[in-house]
């Protein structure tokens, strides 16, 4: 079993508040991985989870043990740090054994396990080699070695990939994922890359400013983000946002701005009523403007290139909307120039609204 349960957990540092009131629970066996921006508390909820900070306030629980005053070694719980941190002066085999080793565990079982798990990773033949003559993707591959080898009840990542290149870095994460399926071990990701988080967490826990914003499925967070900064932080590009007030006629609730109508689906529109002839912020994801559409009809509106980015499978245009900037997310086999004029379509189930004081998001 690996249930990791954090209780009002905080740090502060001084006068500095790190990490404040996070409640989490990561199942058994599951993947969560911790997002947010630089500073926002992730790594130091880690460093608190693996014993190395302090705890000011809180507890940390792993499957009902209290281990807040528990030394880190004890705690049965693998780290793998974003610097690798290998001691240069030891072999590979040296380094994936050491912790087995400090253990006092038979030499004998010491061969048999590093060997096994080098297998696993395919660095069995760079047992001799020192962490200098190693790329970087065959260190990542020995740091992660070196926790599995202990076999904990769980897997902390502080940032693992930020060191390797692009291509090496989707490679790995393909990896860490089919690792993570065979040993059925419960797994905490740090990073500050959405693209990683969606694409490898169970759950994504969403961070700023020390405090958890929200906590689900990738899917849920991108769907339904539960305000205006994990809206803007979840995708790319990310959701556009534009200044709007709530209208009401013929018992259809609109955003307008300038420039643009968007009538909301009454099936979404639960909470909105209560912001009629209010402003709130209007939000509008690239990929759900859709192209074409005649001028004049609901959710349509007529936009001026003002930049063409192809990235290979789409093509990104920056739009200007009678001064309202946007950003449209096509089908990289159209053809646009920069000062065209065309039409775009808001999908009316796709449209968000948020408060403009408190950023909460209402639809």
């Amino acid at each position: 079993m690996g249930e990791l349960v954090l209780e009002k957990l905080g740090k502060n540092f001084g006068n500095v508040v790190a990490v404040k009131d996070v409640d989490l629970t990561v199942h058994d066996q599951e993947f969560v991985v911790l997002l947010g921006p630089s500073g926002c508390g992730k790594s130091t909820t880690l460093r608190l989870i693996a014993g190395l900070e302090e705890v000011t306030a809180g507890d940390i629980f792993m499957d009902g043990r209290r281990l807040n005053d528990v030394l880190p070694r004890d705690r049965d719980i693998a780290m793998v740090f974003q610097n690798y941190a290998l001691y240069p002066h030891k072999t590979v085999f040296a380094n994936m054994g050491f912790a087995l080793k400090l253990r006092r565990v038979p030499k004998d079982q010491i061969v048999k396990r590093v060997k096994e798990v080098a297998n696993i990773l395919g660095i069995d033949d760079l047992m001799e080699r020192f962490p200098k003559e190693l790329s970087g993707g065959q260190r990542q591959r020995v740091a992660l070695g070196r926790a599995i080898v202990r076999n904990p009840r769980a897997f902390l990542f502080d940032e693992p990939l930020s060191n390797l290149d692009a291509m090496l870095r989707v490679q790995m994460r393909v990896e860490l994922l089919k690792l993570h399926n065979q040993l059925n071990a419960t797994s905490v990701y740090v990073t500050h890359d959405q693209i990683e988080a969606m694409t490898m967490g169970d759950r994504i826990v969403v961070m700023l400013d020390a405090v958890i914003q929200q906590v689900g499925t990738p899917m849920e967070v991108y769907k339904k983000p539960i305000n205006q900064f994990v809206a803007g932080f979840i995708g790319s590009p990310s959701m556009n946002f534009a200044p709007a007030k709530v209208g009401s006629a013929d018992g259809k609730l609109s955003l307008e701005g300038q420039g643009f109508k968007a009538f909301v689906s009454s099936g979404c529109a639960n909470g909105l009523g209560s912001y009629v002839g209010r402003d709130v912020t209007f939000g509008v994801r690239p990929e759900d403007l859709e192209l074409g559409g005649d001028a004049g009809m609901d959710n349509t509106f007529e936009a001026k290139i003002e930049l063409v980015e192809p990235v290979g499978s789409d093509i990104f245009l920056e739009l200007d909307v009678s001064g309202t900037p946007l950003t449209a997310r096509v089908n990289a086999n159209l053809s646009f120039s920069e000062g065209e004029k065309i039409t775009f379509t808001v999908n009316p189930n796709r449209v968000h609204a948020f408060d403009v004081d408190t950023g909460i998001a209402i639809l």
